[in-house]
């Protein structure tokens, strides 16, 4: 049995929708609403399997009632219904999430085509709900320790949420993997993960790559360009680096934050987004924020969860299922045979000071693999210990 929901103010309209989706299939329960309000009211009572919405109502319009649904309950999928008008607007909800738009009058085998696919597609987010706890190897955090084991549950409370996350720990120690793996596990992982470095765009160009710039705002500027927060919209954006941001650029990022829209480079045209943050430094920011090179504002508008990230020399534990997955992935990159490290060798670089945390010891692993035989041994470990 599949419900769906009808709102649309024109009775008429209702009673002809109902009608043709009713005569398709049996198993269809088709309910309805006369306007946005009565339709977000049962659909937080009641779970439906497709809406089906009108564009131009009372009370409430289409879009509005689309934005309440994808924050309500965001696997539902949304059909927007267009009068002629409406056709630019109709194009818009696609971006705001819609599954589909059909035009009035309806055309009936459209209609039923789209009904069927906006249903099937609901199926398989249903199917696949399980998934979405599941993390891509790419992205895999590898340890059993206390540290780990903490930060793993952390992201499993975490992650389902909206809440904004701070990731803090040295530089090597994985920060970026964490925020990956809170996109995947979280409901926007079906949307983009778009990564910053704010590190790496100069002070003077960070503006624009955040928030896009329109044409002729400054030198350079040949054409309207959007920035990292409108690519990020549905989705998930990872600001690395953040304390290295320029004071200018916090101050729209905190204003991205509070009111949720942006403002692209040379434009006083507000852009509506619906982006979660998570932000990531090497930095003390207490410290930063003491120094005037970081708002304080911003810093606790961020810090809504704080994660650290401890160095490898913290959880040494860690290092023998590190240096047996490296080796593996490294292995199925390079299309040769898995080697292995004697238990001396791994007794060695347990004990071996990471000032380069997990980027250094994958290095290492990788150098001692392409170097050593077919078990690396202690002998290999001490030759590199020496260079």
């Amino acid at each position: 049995m599949s419900k769906i929901l009808i709102i649309e103010d024109e009775a008429a309209i209702r009673r002809v929708l109902k009608k043709i989706i009713s005569e398709e299939n049996e198993t269809y329960e088709v309910e309805e609403a006369e306007d946005g309000l009565v339709g977000i009211e049962m659909i937080s009572k009641s779970d439906f399997d497709l809406v089906l919405c009108d564009i131009k109502m009372p009370k409430m319009d289409g879009v509005e009632v689309l934005e309440k649904i994808k924050n309500l309950k965001p696997e539902i999928p949304v059909v927007m219904i267009s009068g002629h008008g409406d056709l630019d607007t109709a194009v818009n909800t696609m971006r705001l999430g819609a599954f589909d738009y059909i035009s009035k009058p309806p055309d009936l085998n459209r209609l039923l085509n789209t009904v069927r696919n906006a249903l099937e597609n609901k199926e398989l987010v249903v199917e696949n709900k399980f998934l979405k706890k599941k993390v891509s190897k790419k992205y895999e955090m590898i340890g059993e320790s206390e540290a780990i084991s903490h930060i793993k549950a952390m992201i499993e409370k975490v992650a389902p949420t909206d809440a904004r996350v701070f990731i803090t720990g040295p530089n090597g120690t994985g920060k970026e993997l964490v925020a990956h793996w809170i996109h995947e596990k979280s409901e926007r992982t079906r949307g983009p993960m778009i990564e910053v470095n704010c590190a790496a765009i100069p002070s003077e160009l960070i503006e624009s790559e955040l928030f896009g710039h329109v044409k002729g705002s400054f030198t350079g500027a040949n054409k309207d360009r959007a920035g990292k927060f409108e690519a990020a919209n549905g989705g998930t954006i990872f600001l690395d680096e953040i304390g290295d941001m320029s004071l200018s650029a916090q101050a729209k990022v905190l204003r991205a934050l509070q009111e949720n829209t942006i403002s692209r480079v040379g434009s006083d045209k507000d852009i509506k987004v619906n982006v979660r943050v998570i932000a990531a430094t090497n930095k003390d920011l207490k410290k930063e924020i003491l120094e005037g090179n970081f708002r304080e504002d911003l810093y606790h508008r961020l810090a809504v969860i704080l994660i650290n990230v401890p160095a490898l020399n913290e959880r040494r534990e860690d290092i023998p299922l590190l240096i047996e997955f490296f080796a593996e992935q490294i292995a199925s990159e390079q299309g040769t045979a898995v080697k292995s490290f004697s238990p001396q060798a791994i007794k060695l670089l347990q004990n071996y000071d990471w000032t380069g945390n997990i980027r250094e010891l994958r290095n290492v692993v990788e150098r001692l693999i392409i170097l050593g035989e077919k078990q690396v041994s202690e002998n290999d470990v001490k030759l590199f210990a020496s260079k």
